[in-house]
């Protein structure tokens, strides 16, 4: 089977594998970050052919990032740095240590600091100032965080936290991503500077001490060598961009280079032109490894020993004999003689700068004008050669001169201190400004939107009249983080099987199966809905990155062969095998894994036949358009002109072969669905990002969770149209048998049914056995239309309100109290509401519920909690969570933990003040089941069972008939117990809204 690429996470806006831009350009005699200026004394230890692989490491790092055809390995020149800064810094450490007994770390952290950081500041700014005017208000907020961790050395840990996560994906390459080898380096300089003092410290009392030191920090420098190593090849099969940007993966390249300089071989004895001859092989090698290397090279691992290995060779050729002299000039035709020349010496000496500005000219410029191709972005890369020339002349070489700063420790540490707060504080005030241009990413809020429409050209429903212009929903920072609810579902790359993902109506025996990949997952609310609505349970087998058509694809997060896909496919597929027959089994996928239409469809028939042989209805949803683009950052910086972040048509929308051969009857059985001709409508030659003020796409691939919630109804419809679900008037289809429901039509202004609902009036129930409701509230409930009202469009309304001081609010009952399960099946009381849309200070108080009591209580109204209470949906103070909880057993503590209860906490619903969500209570007396459960959108978020209490108390609180309620209380002893009394900041007049109540049975006497 061929291999390809899996372009569901774009390897151009990744950098693994196509490998990240790497490599230290450090220089200089006595360290791997700045160089000998080039005409001052060179000291003992001074490598001219060192200095020039440093530009043979810069030159092919640049030649990568320029993308120059034939070059793709040039990320090896990070490699190439790693050795010599490896063999450099320990060379100087064993000097000092052997010449004075003792490692000033001082002295060495000093020279670290303002041979490194001043440069590197000068970058860090330039890129937090450039990036205010080159970069969109969202992007601009990333590269900030950037700046803050290249600053503090620790770039490489913020990259692998972003690259390995898939959620990140699609979003453009960072200004300070060549940062992360330079963090390496210096977490490196961290570690291995005390290390080696510590080493020294134990072993400089020997009597031959410089042997004595030598075989001390050479053991300990072959065990980390090797134990890196080792932990280099299990990340690299396991997590390509922790191996490749990780620095404990990375250490046994500067091991290699510590051995270098810690063995001695000057004195190893050897025809000088075997010498010359290991020079050239190394040589050699590396320019193989430039040429020969790519983007689907397992890196570091196993390859990454060449380029190490011969850059050991290079440094090994040049070492000197016993007298000193360069043994590998092999008379004027060593490899260690051309690197000396002035011209490589040259680009050595400039290497650092030349590291430092070019990555972010090309990410920036792109920024502005778009992507480039190879001759524009080598054109960039030459011309950050001016920077970095003026970085050198001006700020490198003079401080490394400057005797004020070179004289004291402390004076060099304090410059390095300054060269990392400057950037710091730059980031900050840059990127404070830009949150407060952006907003605080508050929840979504869709109050104000029409629903979706289920048919048509438009994406939105009409009947509400025309939409009002506006921002767009979700905003741009919104919109990052609009992901489906799904939790943990969506399985990561390195997982081979789903979790149990079962969603709705949980005991349900039908369910819809959602199979494929991420764009599977983006159906996840409209199909949880759907499910919902028959009272069915959806089943989630979604995986990212993995392509359900039977292909095997690279995974650019793992760095190889997806063989975790293909495990999980055939695992995914044996479960609906092996399992119950679903009601539905709806796939998806993203439909560019591979542009062969004839390998993608037989890929699809191989996953299709066994699905097929189940006899269950199969429908493919349709890939959504690929905008290619990071949308959300786009739209950030067009709030005004959303319009200008529109896409290609031709490249959004790939062909099909799998919906052609549905369409042809090539596959019987399976059934196709599409709405992009909602959301890509027309012929024109792009497709928008802002549809009707929706912001469609969370990235560059994906829809937003509010533009699959606002295509629910018309995917429900073509579902329904297809066959493939029946439609929500057909009575019993799904097994449920509805008992009661009220969708509180009725003209504005009018009352409920009187023949569903009725008043409790005043304070209290007849004969006053409880005061004040029992809870302490201080409303009094009416029956006035200014409390109880329908709004003319299908809501029920209760309203609190203030009047002379006194407050009042509405509560209605059930006429009917018998609703309760049929005996060994399940009752489903279930309601759609919007809770008050008020909150801080002026919520104060409020208490709206929905909620049932054991009949039995309106025979006298006593006999709580034991006769049961259950809560279906409480809330309070206007806070942004509810929560759900059981009464039953006795007054004072007992099974149910009275007066308390069994109660689930709060569940944060950031937008259930603003849009409706279903609350729901199953009561479930099958046999071996036995429980209550609740449901908030269909998501079981609470569960008690019979097996928690005796069984008198279980069957006392649920075995017999029911009543509901429906009331808004002001005050009481729990929005007291949370902080929230009523006061004068309360307002009145924010209305809790109901869509429906609905009571249905299942199983028992009704199956």
């Amino acid at each position: 089977m061929d291999s390809t690429v899996a372009p569901e996470i774009r390897p151009e806006t990744y950098t693994i594998p196509g490998r990240p831009p790497g490599g230290s350009g450090s220089r200089g005699s006595d360290t791997p970050g700045a160089g000998s200026p080039g005409r001052t004394p060179r000291s003992a230890g001074f490598r001219p052919d060192i200095e020039g692989l440093r530009a043979v490491a810069v030159l092919a790092v640049l030649a990568f990032h320029a993308s120059l055809p034939g070059l793709a390995g040039g990320f090896v020149g990070v490699d190439i740095f790693f050795v010599i800064s490896g063999y450099l810094i320990t060379g100087l450490l064993l000097r000092e240590a052997v010449t004075t007994g003792r490692i000033r770390l001082g002295e060495f952290f000093s020279r670290r600091a303002r041979r490194l950081l001043p440069s590197a500041a000068v970058v860090l700014a330039a890129v937090a100032l450039a990036g205010a005017w080159l970069t969109v208000p969202l992007r601009r907020t990333d590269l900030e965080y950037d700046v803050l961790a290249a600053a503090l050395s620790a770039a490489n840990w913020r990259f692998v936290a972003q690259q390995t996560d898939y959620l990140a994906a699609g979003r453009d390459p960072s200004p300070l991503l060549h940062f992360w080898s330079l963090a390496v380096e210096e977490q490196f300089y961290l570690f291995w500077g005390p290390l080696l003092a510590l080493v020294v410290f134990l072993a400089v009392r020997a009597v031959r001490r410089e042997r004595a030191v030598r075989l001390a920090l050479t053991a300990v420098a072959v065990l980390l060598t090797v134990g890196s190593f080792a932990l280099s090849l299990h990340w690299t099969h396991g997590s390509v961009s922790l191996a490749y940007l990780g620095t404990p993966s990375r250490g046994w390249q500067f091991g290699v280079g510590a051995l270098l300089a810690l063995l001695p071989w000057h004195r190893l004895r050897g025809p000088r032109p075997l010498r010359l001859l290991c020079g050239w092989a190394g040589a050699l090698a590396i320019v193989w490894c430039v040429v020969r290397y790519d983007a689907t090279t397992p890196y570091p691992g196993y390859a990454a020993l060449v380029p190490t290995l011969a850059t050991a060779l290079v440094v090994l050729a040049g070492t000197p004999d016993r007298d000193g002299a360069p043994a590998a000039n092999g008379g004027g035709f060593g490899v260690a003689r051309l690197l000396g020349t002035r011209a490589p010496r040259a680009v050595g000496r400039l290497s650092y700068n030349l590291y430092l500005w070019h990555w972010p000219v090309l990410v920036l410029a792109e920024a502005r004008l778009g992507t480039l191709g190879w001759p524009a972005r080598t054109a960039l890369t030459v011309a950050a050669a001016l920077p970095a020339m003026a970085a050198l002349r001006w700020i490198e070489q003079p401080l490394r001169r400057n005797r004020t700063v070179s004289e004291l420790p402390r004076r060099g540490l304090s410059l390095g201190l300054a060269a990392v707060v400057i950037p710091v504080v730059l980031a900050l005030v840059v990127g404070t400004g830009t949150l407060r241009l952006l907003g605080p990413a508050a929840p979504v809020d869709l109050q104000g939107l029409p629903p979706g429409s289920p048919d048509g050209t438009s994406l939105l429903a009409r009947t509400a009249g025309p939409l009002k212009g506006g921002p767009v929903v979700p905003d741009a920072v919104q919109a990052r983080k609009d992901f489906p609810p799904d939790g943990e579902c969506e399985v990561a790359p390195e997982s081979t099987t789903s979790p149990a993902c079962l969603f709705g109506v949980t005991s349900s025996p039908d369910r819809i199966v959602l199979l494929g990949d991420s764009h599977a997952g983006q159906w996840f609310s409209p199909m949880l809905a759907i499910a919902a609505e028959r009272h069915w349970a959806l089943e989630e087998l979604v995986k990212q990155g993995c392509p359900l058509p039977e292909l095997t694809v690279v995974n650019p997060q793992l760095g190889r062969t997806y063989r975790e896909c293909d495990t999980w496919r055939a695992n995914s597929l044996a479960r609906l095998q092996n399992g119950p027959k679903p009601k539905l089994i709806a796939v998806a996928s993203l439909n560019r894994y591979t542009d062969d239409q004839q390998l993608l469809l037989e890929a699809w028939e191989k996953t299709l036949t066994p699905l097929r042989a189940l006899g269950v209805p199969i429908v493919y949803l349709q890939d959504t358009p690929i905008p290619g683009t990071d949308i959300p950052a786009c739209v950030s910086g067009h709030t005004d002109h959303p319009a200008a972040c529109e896409f290609d048509r031709g490249r959004a929308q790939w062909p099909d072969p799998l919906a052609g051969a549905i369409a042809a009857g090539r596959l019987p059985g399976v059934r196709t669905v599409e709405v992009n001709s909602v959301i890509c409508p027309g012929s024109g030659r792009s497709c928008p990002a802002v549809l009707e003020r929706i912001l469609l796409y969370r990235d560059d691939a994906h829809l937003t969770n509010v533009a699959a919630v606002v295509l629910t109804p018309r995917l429900e419809r073509l579902l329904t149209e297809a066959g493939a679900v029946p439609a929500r008037t057909a009575p019993g289809a799904d097994g449920w048998t509805t008992v009661l429901r009220d969708d509180f039509d009725g003209p504005a202004g009018s009352r409920p049914s009187a023949e569903n609902w009725q008043y409790d009036l005043g304070t209290c129930y007849p004969g006053c056995p409880a005061a004040q409701w029992g809870t302490g509230e201080i409303e009094t409930m009416t029956d006035s239309t200014a409390n109880v009202r329908l709004d003319g469009k299908g809501v029920l309304e209760i309203v609190p309100t203030l009047e002379n001081g006194q407050w009042s609010s509405g509560r209605i009952e059930s006429r009917r109290a018998d609703l309760k399960p049929p005996p060994g099946g399940v009752m489903r009381v279930e309601a759609s509401i919007a809770l008050p849309d008020v909150t801080g200070p002026a919520a104060a108080g409020y208490w709206p519920a929905f909620w049932t009591l054991g009949g039995a209580l309106r025979d006298g109204y006593t006999g709580w909690p034991a006769i049961g209470e259950l809560d279906i949906m409480e809330a309070v103070n206007g806070r942004d969570s509810v929560f759900g909880t059981m009464h039953c057993g006795t007054l004072d503590g007992g099974p149910c933990k009275e007066p308390q209860g069994l109660g689930s906490g709060d569940q944060p619903c950031p937008d259930c003040r603003t849009g409706f969500h279903s609350y729901a209570v199953e009561a479930d007396l099958t046999a071996g089941a036995e429980q209550v459960r609740w449901y908030l959108d269909g998501r079981e978020f609470h569960r008690v069972t019979a097996t928690q209490m005796d069984a008198a108390t279980w069957d006392r609180a649920v075995n017999h008939g029911l009543f509901l309620i429906l009331n808004v209380a002001i005050g009481g002893h729990l929005p007291a117990a949370l902080g929230g009394t009523a006061g004068p900041a309360t307002e009145p007049g924010h209305p809790m809204r109901v869509q429906y109540v609905a009571v249905s049975t299942r199983g028992g006497a009704h199956s």
